[in-house]
């Protein structure tokens, strides 16, 4: 059985303060590490929607709040 991984999505386009050129297509190993990253992320416009996906069963594991 394969270890699930972790995808970070948005309704906006993301960018980051936290760490310098992040790759949002990037597939990560670790759910607290994107977790992480998409709280501390920024979208464009503001106040869409950031979340943190696992492949490939698509269970949503984070989200913020839309402020719409």
């Amino acid at each position: 059985m394969s270890t699930p991984k972790y995808r970070i999505e948005s309704s906006g386009t993301l960018r980051s303060g936290l760490l310098l050129s992040i790759n949002f297509n990037h597939l990560y190993e670790n759910s607290s590490l994107a977790v992480a990253i998409a709280a501390k992320s920024i979208t464009e416009p503001e106040r869409k929607e950031v979340r943190v996906v696992q492949i490939p069963s698509g269970e949503v594991i984070f989200r913020t709040r839309c402020a719409d």
